[in-house]
């Protein structure tokens, strides 16, 4: 079973890009100025969909966008009765749907005019077994009030909000929007109007970051070195190092000269397998849904338990190999081909063959990709396939240094195990990221860290050979390696003890969750946002008389934890920053649902944009504030939403930090004398 275990990697990736609800609508007129809509949702086999009403699961939500040419009468009513069962693990009793499911919704019309009503669902759909995936749909509706006689002074709505919040959206405000109100709807939204034609032009003049560090060019080198030594690793695992005398050895034996063209096909060949996978992952997910994923937290769930396979297969719990079939294909079409198809095959074999242990390297190297960008995963695997080919060309052009290579051994495994904590580590990160994002609260600060500290703690003892893995006996002697490598363990556990009492522990603060997810702090050195909402930071910046400091933010932003971790905790900028000024954090990746008085769709010129989430909110606010869409971004502005002075970035001198706090302080007082 273990051997097919690729498989059982894939499902996943399968089930999330599947549709297991397919929905349609209809649209029932029931008397001369009522309707019902009625959506009919079709459930794949093996599946359930969570009802509306359902206690322990996530249950599902129909959101309609307000609009004076209608009303909702009463709630959404669902049929046919759902099912129930109780599920230990969620400690309720759920309720669902199998096969098919109806949801009503009466309406009444209130304009003899056509329009549309948008609608948006969100729900949890599963299988049998517990795998479980977001189910969301929009859906606009095409009314013809004309068809309809409105009885405006019968008009009884039981699910109505105040008169403030249903006047929110109405076409009334749409119509009389004045860019320079405070009563704009927008302004109800996000705290300022970030559409505001006159705060545009004025702002114009500081859309340039202080910071002259180029984030996505750094990311992508960062990336690419991350491959490079991705592929440096896998180079001495025992899947690969026993394959270059022999295969350098089957080039050059024949004719010296062809040997080594073959030899650098061959590395080239390579190089162009693992360069077309990252350019396949990038072309069938695309660079938006490629960003969607890094924040999402069911993908980084599942990035999670990837990362933790990959680890127990390392720790030899199993080997992690492709079907034989596709390895003896590749081998006959070898031994069938010619010229530089032969030699493309190879390659081809030695990808295949050298799976179990380039697997969860390239698995790792990808997943911490696509949280980098579109074009990540493309460049990640130039980087390891670079590494991984050019010993083979290396070699056939000077011979004689193959003898100069390590014999295998031991010591591979030891390579192999090693990999195994690194992958850990990494695990554990990725489940922090969706726990954030979805506010689960299961993995804070010191839980983290704790875990850190007991893998990094087991990998000391292993390095002195107190445990071992399968296949492995006990050493006869401790090699020096060993000995520094178990030093280097239990000196990064010890590092890491005192952040448990809220110790900074910059080094690796961009993996850590946020400080103040941390219960028991004893460190007074951190700096916490006032508020992750900016409308009652302006109110509060109003009545104080001080500039907001805007830091846009992400749950999954591991340059945030370094600004964080780094900058803010510099006893200059914290002292200035919480004396001189109203910090709100706005997390743009935050999966919270929005009220239905704030999803709204917002146009822009040619471009409409619905706000789902409360991540969905920041993020449009940032891009419309200041035409970025990258985290860390700082922001100056007073209580109208106004610049005062150049974007901050990504840029760990507290120094220049703490200038640029002090350029935005003295513009808001020249501005607010």
């Amino acid at each position: 079973m273990f051997k097919k275990i690729f498989f059982f990697l894939l499902i996943p990736i399968f089930i999330f890009g599947q549709e297991p609800v397919t929905w349609s609508y209809d649209v029932k007129k029931i008397s001369s100025d009522e309707a019902n809509i009625i959506f009919n949702a079709s459930i794949e086999n093996g599946w359930c969909l969570y009802s509306l009403k359902t206690k322990g699961a996530l249950p599902g939500e129909f959101i309609f966008e307000e609009n004076p040419a209608y009303a909702l009468i009463g709630n959404i009513t669902e049929l046919p009765k759902p099912k129930s069962k109780y599920e230990p693990d969620l400690g309720a009793t759920t309720t669902f749907f199998e096969g098919n499911a109806t949801f009503t919704q009466k309406i009444k019309i209130l304009k003899q005019e056509k329009f549309n009503i948008e609608v948006y669902y969100s729900g949890q759909a599963c299988l049998h077994d517990g795998m479980c995936v977001m189910v969301k749909k929009d859906f606009s509706i095409p009314i013809d009030g004309s068809q309809y006689t409105p009885q405006l002074s019968n008009v009884s709505i039981t699910n109505t909000d105040t008169n403030e919040q249903s006047n929110l959206l109405t076409n009334e405000d749409s119509s009389k929007l004045n860019s320079s109100t405070d009563t704009s709807k927008y302004t109800k939204i996000f705290g300022i109007n970030p559409l505001d034609s006159a705060m545009q032009a004025y702002n114009e003049q500081y859309l340039v970051e202080k910071s002259q560090s180029n984030n996505s060019n750094r990311s992508l080198w960062g990336i690419f070195l991350a491959g490079l030594l991705g592929g440096l690793v896998a180079l001495v695992t025992p899947c690969v190092w026993p394959m270059i005398p022999l295969t350098v050895s089957f080039f050059i034996k024949r004719n010296k000269k062809k040997g080594i063209k073959d030899a650098t096909i061959y590395g080239l060949s390579i190089i162009i397998i693992y360069v077309s996978l990252g350019l396949l992952i990038t072309l069938i997910f695309g660079a938006n849904a490629l960003n969607a994923l890094s924040t999402n937290p069911w993908f980084n769930l599942f990035f999670f338990l990837l990362l933790l396979v990959f680890a127990i297969a390392f720790f030899g719990g199993f080997d992690l190999t492709l079907p034989s079939s596709w390895v003896n294909a590749m081998d006959k079409r070898a031994e069938k081909a010619t010229g530089l198809f032969s030699i493309f095959f190879m390659a081809f074999t030695l990808v295949l063959v050298s799976f179990s242990c380039t697997g969860p390297i390239i698995g790792t190297l990808l997943v911490e990709a696509i949280t980098e960008g579109y074009l990540a995963p493309f460049i990640g695997m130039l980087g390891f396939s670079i590494a991984l080919a050019l010993p083979f060309t290396l070699f056939a052009l000077f011979p004689q240094m193959i003898s100069n290579l390590p014999k295998s051994g031991g010591w591979m495994n030891t390579v192999k195990v090693t990999l195994g904590f690194i992958e850990l580590f990494f695990a554990f990160k990725f489940l922090s990221v969706a726990d954030l994002a979805s506010h689960w609260g299961i993995l804070d600060r010191e839980i983290f860290i704790v875990i850190w500290v007991a893998i990094a703690f087991i990998m000391g003892l292993y390095f002195l050979d107190v445990i071992r893995f399968k296949g492995e006996e006990k050493k006869q002697h401790l090699s020096v390696i060993r000995f520094f490598l178990a030093l280097i363990s239990f000196a990064f556990t010890f590092y890491l003890i005192p952040g448990l009492w809220g110790a900074p522990l910059k080094g690796v603060s961009a993996f850590l969750p946020p400080i103040y997810t941390q219960d028991f702090n004893m460190n007074e050195q951190h700096v916490k946002a006032d508020y992750k909402d900016l409308i009652p930071a302006i109110e509060f910046a109003r009545n104080v008389n001080k500039p907001l400091l805007i830091d846009f933010s992400g749950y999954g932003c591991v340059n945030c934890r370094e600004m964080e971790a780094s900058v803010w905790t510099d006893p200059k900028v914290k002292d200035f920053l919480e004396n001189n000024f109203v910090l709100v954090s706005l997390y743009v990746d935050d999966k919270t649902l929005l009220s239905p008085e704030q999803s709204i769709t917002i146009e822009d010129g040619n471009i409409k944009t619905k706000l789902r989430t409360v991540g969905d909110k920041w993020s449009f606010l940032e891009f419309s504030l200041v035409k970025r869409q990258s985290q860390p971004m700082y922001v100056i502005i007073d209580h109208n939403g106004r610049i005062l002075n150049e974007l901050y970035g990504y840029n760990k001198n507290p120094n220049e930090f703490l200038e640029w706090l002090q350029e935005g302080l003295e513009k808001y007082n020249l501005t607010n004398r």
